[in-house]
């Protein structure tokens, strides 16, 4: 098999990243379709023969410019280098680019071969997160409570613990990215001093060289569907922070709960759990029947099932069970009522959402001190996570209930929200429960 025009045009134009090859003087020679689409340009007339001055603000096409220079001057890498892009119409962005030398056939450094991965989305998540925890500071210092403060933050904590899940996810992939790999057979081909066609025809590395590039193709495309579903996660989680933050300030203006899917609830916080869920083998059982909405708010909702998933995860990693099971069930019924917190005056029936477990379990003499504040079974635990959840679930006009048959005999959450009064659609059919199991 030949490497000829075709293929390579065809691997630019698959290439995930900014892939570009630049002359002695900066000016473009080649690009992957991916640098097209950076700079908004339909075809590479638009960008061929053109330098970083005609596509960028100034100061960054001259910093472009003095990077580029030395490495043809010193013959030296540069190989996962932070830059800060800043565009002529002001919009700033973000790469992670390596470069190296090319060189001709006499050995000679005729230009540099370019590749950026743009990690613009991760900056924004994380200037965004720093955001929400000023946000978050500022909100706790208005409320004036303590409860709230340590009820805030240990749920915040609980979503870095996803960001960082994440954060490790995407710095792992990108550490192992096997853009290297191409670095190497873009080398090689320079190397040879006689025709291309000749090297992959007879060569014996150069007739591995096609399929190479076929499959590191699909390494590639690999490398950023997973990047891309952690920066999902990451802007999933961010959202569930600035919820938070939100949440607590709706309660202290009086913010009233609003109709909300408890399936959809349900499945976000479960997503913001996802990753380490997978990682540690944790097989999922889903009972959902056709239920009313709920008469709540959002971020508390989000937070306590998060705080019940991830309970439900510690619980099964500490048992000795073969196979580490959490249930998550929809069902209508009447809010569970709790002393001195009456029904929602807005609540007709109800509903229960239960996530329960094969783990640990808990002994009675637990169950009936688990929702006080301070108290942690954990030696790592701070006692607020469940007190906070019951006492969301007690301004949201529901309530939050433990069982347990025992130790090693797993344990049920069920929080109970109201339903709003709406009368029952006669032409609305009867759906049967939506039964779901996954790992």
């Amino acid at each position: 098999m030949i490497l000829d025009d075709r293929i390579v045009a065809g691997f630019l134009a698959s290439l995930p990243d900014c892939v570009y090859f630049k002359d002695k003087d900066a000016r473009y020679l080649a690009v992957s379709d991916a640098v097209l689409l950076h700079h908004g340009l339909r075809s590479r007339i638009d960008i061929l023969g053109r330098t970083d001055f005609e596509l960028y603000a100034i100061g960054h096409a001259g910093l472009s410019l003095v990077d580029e220079q030395r490495v043809i001057r010193t013959e030296q890498t540069i190989v996962n280098q932070l830059e800060r892009l800043e565009w002529s119409d002001g919009r700033i962005s973000w790469m992670v680019t390596t470069q190296i030398p090319l060189r001709g056939p006499d050995g000679l450094v005729v230009g540099i071969l370019g590749i950026d991965k743009d990690v613009t989305t991760a900056k924004e998540a994380e200037a965004a997160l720093e955001k929400a925890r000023q946000s978050l500071a500022e909100a706790s210092r208005a409320a004036g409570r303590a409860e709230v403060a340590t009820g805030v933050l240990h749920n915040v904590g609980n979503v870095l613990n996803s960001l960082n899940v994440s954060a490790t996810v995407i710095a792992g992939t990108l550490r192992q990215s096997k853009i290297a790999s191409l670095l190497r057979v873009t080398e090689l081909l320079r190397q040879q001093p006689g025709p291309l066609a000749d090297f992959l025809r007879r060569d014996p590395k150069g007739r591995l060289v096609p399929n190479f590039l076929v499959s590191l193709d699909r390494q590639l495309a690999e490398e950023r569907a997973l990047v891309f579903a952690e920066l999902r996660s990451l802007r999933a989680n961010l959202d569930h922070i600035r919820e938070l933050v939100l949440s607590q300030q709706q309660a202290a203006d009086g913010e009233a709960s609003q109709p909300q899917s408890a399936k959809t609830l349900l499945e976000d916080a479960l997503r913001m759990n996802a990753a380490t869920l997978v990682q540690d083998g944790i097989f999922l059982v889903k009972r959902y029947e056709p239920v009313p909405p709920v008469l709540a708010q959002r971020g508390k909702v989000l937070q306590i099932l998060t705080n019940l998933i991830r309970n439900a995860h510690e619980a099964v990693n500490a048992s000795s069970a073969r196979q580490k099971q959490i249930s998550l069930t929809i069902t209508a019924g009447e809010p569970g009522r709790v002393e001195g917190s009456p029904p929602h005056p807005a609540a007709a029936g109800g509903v229960r959402i239960t996530v329960s477990d094969n783990g640990v379990g808990i002994p009675a003499e637990t169950l009936a001190r688990l929702f006080a504040r301070g108290f942690t079974t954990r030696s790592d635990g701070h006692g607020f996570g469940l007190h906070t959840s019951a006492q969301a679930a007690r301004e949201m006009g529901g309530s939050l209930t433990a069982t347990s048959s025992g130790l090693n005999q797993g344990a049920a959450f069920t929080l109970a929200l109201p339903a709003p009064r709406t009368p029952p659609d006669p032409a609305s059919p009867t759906r049967a429960p939506e039964l779901l199991a996954q790992q």
